[in-house]
């Protein structure tokens, strides 16, 4: 999924993982520090292809876990934009668990994620090109 924003930008992308037995606790479910591994890749992703430039985290904020995703359960991430400053873009990312073989599915994980733009210093940078 990618959808464009009127100005042809690129405004939100998903992910696709499986929860494989060595990502869970002894509950058998996903670790906390999974979960926000791959909501940080698809903030990465969302925010750099909207802006097309380097992007770094330099925040999450409100992470909440919902429900347990268990051992072999798929994972589909989907990051929209939902705020874009001068230097950053606040990204929304929704975490859904599904059971491969009945297709349930459920918001496990939400979260917001600031990422901001970087030169090849560090230096933070336009998000957007005026």
């Amino acid at each position: 999924m990618t959808e464009n924003n009127e100005k042809g930008l690129k405004t939100e992308t998903s992910i696709t993982e499986v929860v494989f037995p060595s990502m869970v606790n002894q509950y058998g479910t996903l670790f906390g520090g999974n979960a926000l591994q791959w909501m940080d890749k698809a903030a990465w992703i969302c925010a750099t292809r909207f802006s097309r430039k380097m992007m770094v985290t330099i925040a999450s904020d409100r992470v909440e876990f919902k429900r347990p995703v268990i051992k072999g359960d798929m994972v589909e991430l989907c990051a929209r934009v939902k705020k874009v400053g001068r230097t950053s873009v606040t990204i929304d990312v929704f975490m859904y668990s599904e059971k491969a073989l009945s297709g349930k599915r459920e918001l496990a994980t939400k979260g917001e994620f600031v990422m901001v733009a970087v030169n090849d210093q560090g230096q933070s940078i336009p998000v957007i090109d005026q």
